[in-house]
């Protein structure tokens, strides 16, 4: 250092004691000083105004142990003499921001004008507290664009993350050149940590209170202060812990009012952050939660306010407990997480953003997660690191990263570790607050199980939860691809010769991946596509991925042949289809056939395309669905054709069976449960012969219409069985037509239309309003409850109706005749029974087995072939066998009468009348 700082004149020159070759020299320029290294050569950087040649630095490595010389500054020789700094040239272009203070959230562009050409750019930042520059690659806030003249870096949603020192390093006219910007982010009020967000106290058992508000690391001077100011028996203590200052406040006394402290945090030239808690005081009349050691130490809490006490150590987050609103302490909630899984998932997140080279962060991240998933204990935890193996899957795949073999290792047994992991305890509780996550992590390891570098197969790692086998394929013609697993039950996969034969083979690196996972069907959601929503399943044991990868391109059109082992039942050949039932998944059939395996207990599936497959097995056989259509087509075709003609018989004797009231309301009701019904089979058979999916624009009108319709039959139904329950009771009582009718339509039309309506609005915004396979209401969601109860309530009055009409057949009272010999009482009980129960649709109760127990064939095939013949049930029970309908059918047609038959209705015709004054 003696020689770097003496000053060279002359004079010095001339000193008789130096070689003649120096006593020339009138000047001495220092470039270059290089120092020992302590194991072997040496450490050479430039001085001011000096630099390496490119050349130069590309063939060397850099000083990695000097932290205050630039990494482009330092180089390492291993022979001194080898090479020196060189004179630097004017500086070839200039870094400006487009602005002197971003905010957070805003977009943030640094741009660098050359005047040079420059090659091998790259940008750097170097964040707040760390010595060692992080590279920036685009990502999902980091982009850059290019012109003659500038290169620009835009990021975008900017926070304190992103604040630091900005590096533009390119190489032009011989030199590595680096520019650098400093960018300041203001911090906002979420960037700050209060605690307590409320409190309330009681001065009876008051022993003072601290509030807190801390600040992360910035590069920005702030003043923090506490308000309100007049409170000068309060005290503010700075610390500082991790990177964060927090100021505390401590109140001694407890304050005589409801109170709202202020952290307010200022820089200059800035507006000031303030943080406001709200102290609330507890009067004696006010309902509070005792004090309690359930969980932490919680003390008097007024009820509506949630305390909150902090978290263990090396946890952040906040546990918390509601004070209900009648002084019951609620359930405990606790975000608390250990902080390394946090940092882990910061990380990660930045990787995805663009800070970092995935190269090399990826392959540490994932060591990190193999040791950290031991460290699980708490719902918190586990979804910080499955959103951490999520974030790297997207990385990888959004920058195509080859994962080493070792990397991969390390991914497969935390995800074995993962899926060990207790499904009580943890796996339940971090379903219920993030029910796709299970799916999403299904996902994560098909990314990630194909991204294996290609000079690392054939990879075979077995595991309890997890096994992987991969093959390169050569590219030659090639053979058939099969795969077998030693799981419990056993499983193969096979894809022919001729399915590979048709690929692109662009690049001559084909691979392909097969992977098993057991438990993971325990955690995926129970979720059912198209046709599989009627049935109950077994949860399913093993699930098969299996990915082709041409290169960097995903194959996913090939048939694949797999064999399921350990089968009972009727077995259904599914995958896991990512984009149902709004991105959470579910179990699909499309595309796959199940046939018959080698042996009896093993079940044979054929795909049209790769994914993650398995079994889903029933106990019960399902019901053959094209029999059940076609038997409902006819059933239906008949009904309609039934109805019709029970409208034209009504067309010509309407005016004789209702001259008395009851016959009347009873031939009204009937009437309208005529056209409801021959409206809602219309509808529906219309349905079934267009082949309306849930995706056509008619299925949602036609849907609300036949729920209205089916719903206005049975409440029509029901208006019917009051009226006869109404004569049964109050034999003597006259019914007015001016008031039974308007009441009949209201509740024959306006009621159903009420539920039609209230449903249609309640679950259409809930996406569960449809079924996804038919036009129909859907029964998961709960629309089709709002159909099924109502009618199995209108079935249960209208069988307590049929009930009193049984009993008042077989003892009718003095008052209404002489009492019916026992064999006549039999036969009015038969003719009850037979002409009551079809048309008061005790049929559906039929329905109610069919949702019950899905799988049995018997319940299914009753209720489609009774329910679709309601029509026919109506004609014959409700028109033809009607004595008087049957008297002047006859008179109709055939003019001619017994003498007898004319006496009846003659008589029957004057008590009508009587009746009628």
């Amino acid at each position: 250092m003696e020689v770097l700082e003496k000053t060279w004149v002359p004079s010095f020159f001339s000193n008789p004691i130096l070689p003649p070759s120096l006593r020339d020299l009138i000047a001495i320029s220092l470039t270059t000083v290089c120092a020992t290294k302590h194991d072997e050569g040496f450490n050479c950087f430039c001085l001011p105004g000096h630099g390496w040649n490119a050349s130069v630095f590309y063939h060397h490595n850099t000083c990695h142990d000097s932290y205050w010389f630039h990494s482009h500054n330092c180089i390492i020789f291993h022979q001194p003499n080898t090479g020196y700094c060189q004179l630097l040239p004017p500086v070839p272009g200039n870094l400006s921001l487009n602005s002197a203070m971003p905010s957070s959230g805003n977009t943030v562009s640094l741009a660098v004008f050359l005047s040079h050409e420059a090659t091998h750019l790259s940008w750097h930042l170097q964040p707040l507290g760390n010595h060692k520059p992080v590279i920036l690659q685009s990502g999902t806030q980091v982009s850059f664009s290019a012109e003659t003249d500038r290169a620009i870096l835009t990021i975008t949603n900017v926070s304190q993350d992103w604040a630091g020192q900005y590096i533009c390093r390119f190489v032009s006219r011989g030199f590595l050149w680096e520019l650098h910007q400093m960018v300041e982010v203001p911090l906002k009020a979420s960037d700050v940590i209060r605690h307590p967000s409320q409190l309330s106290i009681s001065c009876n058992a008051f022993s003072g209170f601290q509030l807190r508000c801390c600040i992360p690391k910035t590069n920005l001077t702030y003043a923090a202060s506490w308000s309100p100011q007049y409170l000068s028996s309060t005290t503010a203590l700075l610390s500082s812990t991790s990177g964060t200052q927090c100021l505390t406040l401590v109140e001694p006394s407890c304050p005589k009012n409801d109170t709202k402290y202020t952290c307010k945090l200022q820089s200059p030239g800035l507006a000031p952050v303030s943080i406001p808690i709200s102290v609330s005081i507890i009067q004696d009349h006010d309902i509070t939660c005792p004090q309690d050691s359930l969980g932490g130490d919680w003390n008097i809490t007024k009820a509506g306010h949630v305390a909150q006490i902090p978290c263990p150590v090396n946890r952040t987050g906040m546990v918390e407990r509601n004070c209900g609103a009648k002084g019951i302490w609620g359930p405990i909630t606790s975000s608390c997480t250990d902080v390394r899984l946090v940092a882990m998932f910061h990380t990660a997140q930045l990787l995805l953003a663009g800070q970092g080279n995935p190269k090399k962060k990826v392959p540490q991240l994932m060591a990190e997660l193999r040791e950290h998933v031991v460290t699980v204990n708490s719902p918190s935890d586990l979804l910080a690191l499955l959103d951490t193996v999520k974030i790297l899957a997207q990385v990888v795949t959004r920058t195509r990263t080859a994962l080493p073999s070792q990397t991969m290792e390390d991914f497969l047994v935390a995800t074995n570790d993962l899926l060990e992991l207790d499904l009580d305890s943890l796996w339940a509780p971090a379903l219920a607050q993030v029910p796709s996550v299970s799916s999403t992590i299904l996902q994560a390891v098909e990314n990630l199980g194909q991204s294996l570098c290609s000079s690392d197969h054939p990879f075979n790692l077995i595991l309890p939860n997890v096994q992987l086998q991969t093959k390169l394929l050569e590219p030659k013609i090639p053979e058939d691809y099969s795969v077998s697993f030693s799981t419990h039950p056993p499983l193969r996969a096979k894809i022919p010769h001729h399915a590979l034969a048709q690929l692109a083979w662009e690049t001559g690196q084909v691979s392909i991946s097969s992977m098993v996972l057991s438990k993971l069907g325990h955690i995926l959601p129970m979720n059912y596509g198209q046709g599989l929503r009627d049935l109950v399943y077994d949860t399913p044991d093993l699930v098969l991925s299996n990915s082709i990868k041409d290169g960097n391109q995903t194959i996913t059109k090939v048939k694949i042949i797999m064999d399921f082992g350990g089968t009972k039942g009727s077995p259904t050949c599914v995958f896991w289809d990512h984009n149902l039932f709004q991105g959470a998944g579910a179990w699909s059939r499309e595309g796959c056939e199940a046939g018959v395996g080698d042996t009896h207990s093993t079940t044979q599936c054929i795909c049209s395309h790769l994914t993650s497959f398995s079994i889903l097995m029933s106990l019960h056989s399902v019901p053959d669905n094209p029999t059940l259509t076609l038997l409902s087509q006819v059933g239906l075709g008949a009904s309609i054709l039934a109805l019709l003609l029970c409208l034209g018989i009504y067309r010509v004797v309407w005016r004789v069976i209702v001259r008395n009231k009851i016959s009347y309301f009873r031939h009204v009701a009937l009437l309208n449960v005529v056209l409801c019904l021959l409206a809602a089979d219309t509808f529906f058979l219309g349905t079934s012969l267009l082949s309306l999916g849930p995706h056509s624009p008619l299925c949602l009108p036609v849907t609300f219409l036949c729920h209205f319709f089916y719903l206005a039959t049975f409440f029509w139904m029901l208006a019917q069985a009051l009226v006869l329950a109404h004569q049964l009771i109050f034999v003597f009582h006259h019914l007015s037509k001016h008031h039974v009718l308007p009441i009949m339509f209201i509740l024959g039309y306006l009621c159903p239309l009420g539920l039609a309506g209230t449903t249609l609005g309640l679950y259409i915004p809930q996406g569960k309003y449809l079924r996804e396979d038919a036009c129909w209401l859907d029964g998961k969601g709960g629309a089709l409850y709002t159909f099924v109860g109502p009618v199995l309530v209108i079935v249960g009055v209208n069988g307590l109706v049929l009930a009193m009409a049984v009993v008042k057949l077989l003892r009718p009272s003095l008052s209404e005749g002489p009492q019916i010999e026992k064999r006549q009482a039999i036969l009015g009980v038969i003719k009850a029974l037979f002409i009551l129960m079809p048309i008061f649709g005790l049929t559906w109760v039929l329905g109610l087995a069919t949702l019950m127990d899905g799988g049995n064939k018997f319940p299914h095939y009753l209720f489609t072939v009774l329910n679709t013949s309601q029509g026919i049930f109506i004609l014959l029970f409700g028109c033809l066998m009607d004595k008087k309908i049957q008297e002047e059918l006859l008179k109709h047609f055939c003019c001619i009468l017994p003498i007898v038959s004319t006496v009846s209705l003659a008589t029957n015709d004057m008590s009508d009348l009587e009746s009628n004054k």
